[in-house]
């Protein structure tokens, strides 16, 4: 197959997009980003360059028109591995498509997305929480912020403008405690300045296994043919990294069926236009005995890997979608298997559901849990040393932080 694999960035999400080009090709892959990070540039399977420009539009444009011309004699795939870089590919796409295939989709629906506002506005065909968008120039509603009691979730509605205005007390997610707390977090962002939405939302209550994490890839002719739907033990507890899942098993789900909802789910997705993989986060509301929507990330996530885990390797999926144009089937996939970035030991102390640390426990004895980082053909020396430091510092983050 005459084909080249390029991907955008240089974090956990491009490391195991690279593993599973890999694991398919079994061939070095070429990566570009912005910055150099640990999990791509400690590694022997990836031939890596730092463009620190790459976010600037005409740089981006130049940089990817000077590797076509290298490859020019290939086909080449083109994968983003965060929202910049999906944003960036989707609004030069007329540009880009005369030199590269990739799975994506038009502007209007990628700001429907990513946006928050427009989201909670323009997709109430999901069902999604209780929320109030709020322009951070008028005053704020205290009538309808009184419906959602204390604590509520707060965050930015445009996350890329957000993190533009960096500040001390920054969080990407507020879990806010008092009234008096909620005017002072306004108060910062707007004083950083912020000028965009704020999404203010019920809180669902539950610990991070009322958490779960569906993972599709829609095809060329915008129909699901790979679902996924884990129930997520363990999120980030960090302010920067909260709503991160840190571990999550697949198949499994302590709260009782999701056949009904993930049906659903799927014929709503459907509905959307979509070409590529996306992530749909979802909590489970143990009050409503309901599932609700919280975002839809027009990507792969950082822990999808699982689903390669369980035998579905992300990148073959685009290859027969979009170069080998193959009519592929629908898989739900229902195996039992876990993914976790944290060692044992914050598994044993940290997670709350006892019914799911124990099936994670068992998975662990039966070799059915995977660290998407820890690759036997990436084993440099350098790498094995880091990632062993990078568990000990999970242990120190968890003790430290909560949520």
């Amino acid at each position: 197959m005459n084909l080249t694999v390029l991907i955008l960035g240089s974090d956990i999400n491009a490391y195991y997009m690279a593993r599973c080009c890999h694991e398919y090709f079994n061939k070095k892959v070429h990566m570009i980003g912005k910055q150099f990070m640990n999990f791509t540039g400690c590694s022997k399977i990836i031939d890596l360059t730092i463009y620190p420009d790459l976010q600037e539009v005409e740089s981006f444009k130049r940089i990817l028109k000077n590797f076509y011309d290298e490859h020019k004699d290939e086909k080449i795939l083109l994968i983003g591995s965060n929202d910049t870089y999906v944003r960036l590919i989707i609004e030069n796409q007329e540009f880009l498509k005369q030199y590269f295939i990739y799975p994506y989709f038009d502007e209007t629906l990628l700001n429907n997305l990513l946006v928050k506002e427009n989201f909670y506005k323009n997709m109430q065909q999901f069902p999604i929480p209780d929320t109030y968008i709020y322009d951070i120039n008028s005053k704020l509603d205290e009538k309808r912020v009184s419906t959602f009691g204390y604590p509520l979730i707060l965050k930015p509605s445009d996350g890329v403008l957000y993190h533009e205005h960096e500040f001390a007390t920054q969080h990407k997610v507020y879990k806010i405690k008092s009234h008096e707390e909620l005017l002072s977090v306004i108060k910062d962002i707007k004083d950083s300045g912020y000028t965009g939405t704020l999404i203010i939302q019920k809180f669902i209550k539950g610990d991070d296994s009322h958490l779960f994490d569906c993972v599709a890839f829609i095809d060329r002719h915008h129909k699901v043919k790979l679902m996924s739907f884990a129930q997520i033990a363990l999120q980030e507890h960090t302010i920067t990294g909260i709503g991160n899942a840190t571990v999550l098993v697949n198949g499994v789900n302590t709260f009782g069926s999701s056949k009904e909802f993930v049906n659903k789910l799927k014929g709503l997705l459907e509905t959307l236009n979509y070409h590529g993989f996306l992530e749909v986060d979802i909590k489970y509301d143990e009050e409503e005995k309901a599932f609700k929507v919280l975002e839809i990330n027009p990507r792969q996530a950082r822990s999808s890997y699982y689903l390669a885990f369980a035998g579905y390797n992300l990148v073959k999926y685009l290859v027969e979608d979009l170069v080998l144009e193959k009519d592929l089937d629908f898989t739900f996939i229902d195996k039992e298997i876990g993914l976790s970035f944290v060692p044992k030991a914050v598994i044993k102390k940290h997670v709350e559901n006892v019914e799911l640390k124990n099936e994670i426990l068992k998975l662990f004895k039966e070799k059915k849990m995977v660290n998407p980082l820890k690759y036997k053909k990436d084993n440099l020396l350098k790498r094995n040393l880091w990632l062993k430091v990078r568990d000990v510092n999970y242990i120190r983050k968890y003790k430290r932080n909560s949520w």
